[in-house]
């Protein structure tokens, strides 16, 4: 009717089979999933449809139901203000909350447009306290595409804010650039099975927070709490970030990062001026106190070059974490296996297969460790040329088509040379007689 905004509603097929002798009805099949789209041009009093998309995420959160795609069109998203007042400088807001959840096997999907790049920009955001760009408590969901920039801290009296904040469970998160956000790009605080897939964070630095400027900008976060298993960092790539690449501290259930890249963390970006604390890999601790239910996490064929600080840190951990196939070059030092007794002492733990430490400091802490079969075990003489590349320039080049991370010459094996072949089986896949070392197969 002329005058009343139209809105799409699903489409389903009823079908009623009247049955004679009972007068039954037959049951309704399941609604088919339904196709919604967002554009900054769009209007919330639309249709949601290509041609009259609507204007917010969370107008479309309120509509779509599980199994549905909201297409996000190219262009930028920009918040001036949270979705609520700060109830005090202390207080947590959220640009954007997304707490309706999708259901196995049908998660609620909020994708970029094939072929555009939708931008929330969150550096006007005025609001006086700690503020989520992105607030996901949710389950089930799928973001994709998206690039999250510029949340703020608007005051010195707490620590990072951060560009997409997690607590709910079985999450996608694919392909995202977040950067340029004054905390963590993306922090998992709790949940579980929750996948980052094929996403960088870049350029994060915090002024004003109040343990010291630069102190917890990370790229990536996870600080789970207990009973929350399954959270993995996949094909992600973490760089001049002011505090630390990657950063498991107090994550009281295990995490998995594979396949990723850290260089050029604890320092303000884009400079050599150190900052926070600088680790590509921070593989878990408590604030540097033993717990007696800590938890093993894992890192595996993943690379971390030019960090302020160690590239793979133990970081007081409480028990040993497993460093299988990784790549460690030019870092102070490569690896750092500082553990924790449960007396409060001192010691190394981890265990340490297949990994390459080259330039820089090689290693440190590894009274304790189970450490063989990486290079300097294995009396392996290392030169450049043992490498097809030991550039340090290209890393954040564009991703593959399929958003996987480039394929570069980088510190990869050269070929017939002494790196190839001399692993032992740890359990991922390898080519010829036995693993190659570090995190690329030759």
């Amino acid at each position: 009717m002329k005058g009343r905004s139209v809105r799409r509603y699903r489409l389903s097929i009823l079908t009623l089979a009247v049955v004679l002798a009972g007068g039954g009805v037959a049951a309704a099949g399941p609604a088919a999933a339904a196709t919604y789209y967002v554009a900054p041009s769009g209007s919330d009093s639309a249709a949601g449809t290509q041609a009259a998309p609507w204007a917010s995420i969370a107008h479309a959160q309120a509509v779509a139901q599980a199994g549905d795609t909201v297409y996000l069109r190219g262009g930028t998203y920009t918040y001036s203000r949270a979705n609520k007042a700060c109830a005090s400088q202390t207080d947590r807001v959220d640009a954007i909350t997304l707490n309706k959840s999708g259901s196995s096997g049908n998660p609620i999907r909020y994708w970029a447009y094939p072929g555009e790049t939708p931008v929330f920009d969150f550096s006007r955001v005025s609001d006086n306290c700690r503020i989520k760009g992105f607030d996901v408590t949710g389950d089930f969901l799928h973001l994709k595409g998206l690039e999250v920039k510029g949340v703020p801290q608007n005051n010195n009296l707490n620590h990072e804010s951060w560009g997409i904040w997690i607590s709910g469970s079985d999450n996608t998160f694919e392909a995202l650039n977040l950067h340029h956000n004054m905390g963590p790009g993306l922090f998992v605080q709790d949940g579980g099975g929750n996948v980052v897939l094929n996403s960088d964070s870049h350029d994060n630095y915090d002024p004003r927070t109040s343990n010291g400027a630069g102190e917890s900008a990370d790229g990536f976060g996870a600080h789970v709490s207990a009973n929350r298993p399954g959270n993995v960092f996949r094909g992600c790539r973490a760089w001049w970030n002011s505090d630390d690449g990657f950063d498991l501290i107090n994550a009281f259930s295990s995490v998995t990062i594979e396949n990723s890249w850290a260089w050029r963390n604890g320092y303000l970006p884009q400079t050599t001026t150190p900052s926070g604390n600088g680790n590509g890999f921070k593989m878990g601790g408590y604030g540097g106190k033993y717990v007696s239910n800590g938890v093993k996490h894992y890192v595996r064929n993943s690379v971390a070059f030019n960090n302020k600080a160690a590239g793979f840190y133990a970081n007081h951990h409480t028990l040993a974490n497993d460093y299988f196939n990784n790549t460690g070059y030019a870092n102070n030092p490569d690896y750092n296996m500082l553990g924790i007794t449960p007396s409060g002492g001192a010691t190394g733990l981890g265990n340490l297969r297949n990994n390459i430490a080259y330039k820089g400091t090689l290693t440190s802490n590894m009274s304790g460790t189970s450490a063989s079969y990486n290079s300097w075990n294995l009396g392996v003489t290392l030169s450049d040329a043992q490498f097809q590349s030991v550039s340090t320039a290209g890393w954040d080049a564009r991703r593959q088509a399929d958003g996987s991370l480039p394929v570069l010459p980088n510190l990869r094996p050269a070929p017939g040379g002494s790196l190839i072949d001399k692993g032992t089986n740890v359990g991922l896949p390898y080519r010829g007689a036995a693993p190659d070392l570090g995190a690329f197969e030759y």
